[in-house]
């Protein structure tokens, strides 16, 4: 699902910035990203190698495709005239054919400096049986109602240099 936010202030606290699914993945699906980020590595396209060798449950889904996803959620939902300024995740669970997979930004947090909005997102990704399989924080700059754009490129400026991820721990 996709949906454009107009401005900073279409957003409330607690609220899903944006959620997609995937899926479900198929080995057609894993190998064509391996082969567009020439990632050759067996797990993900060889499942005799996968299951055999490396004792695998089946083909891996690529990490880098699941951090692309995490990098979709955020940019999609602060919409076109938005940007994903900060990101930081933790996999925590390995993904596998014929899973799908689910990716939400859940707004935490909202600041207005220097003119811009800034929302705070807690990261989740998880599969078909609600297992959490990915974790982590983003901070996403938007426009606010008759605000100014965000800069392209996005520049950190004294104003707001001082906004950091929340941590895990």
């Amino acid at each position: 699902m996709m949906r454009t936010r107009a401005s900073f202030e279409d957003i409330a606290v607690g609220q899903p910035l944006m959620r997609l699914s995937k899926g479900p993945m198929t080995t057609t699906h894993i190998m064509r990203w391996s082969s567009a980020i020439e990632n050759w590595h067996r797990i993900h396209y060889d499942w005799r190698f996968a299951t055999g060798h490396d004792k695998l449950p089946d083909v891996l889904v690529n990490g880098s495709w699941k951090q692309h996803i995490l990098a979709q959620v955020v940019k999609d939902g602060v919409g076109p005239a938005g940007w994903l300024w900060k990101i930081r995740f933790r996999y925590i669970k390995m993904n596998i054919a014929g899973d799908t997979i689910i990716a939400e930004a859940t707004v935490t947090d909202k600041q207005v400096l220097g003119g811009l909005g800034f929302v705070t997102c807690r990261l989740s990704m998880t599969d078909q049986n609600d297992n959490v399989n990915t974790t982590g924080w983003a901070i996403g700059v938007m426009p606010l109602r008759g605000g100014p754009a965000v800069p392209y490129p996005f520049a950190v400026q004294p104003d707001f240099a001082h906004l950091q991820l929340p941590s895990d721990r």
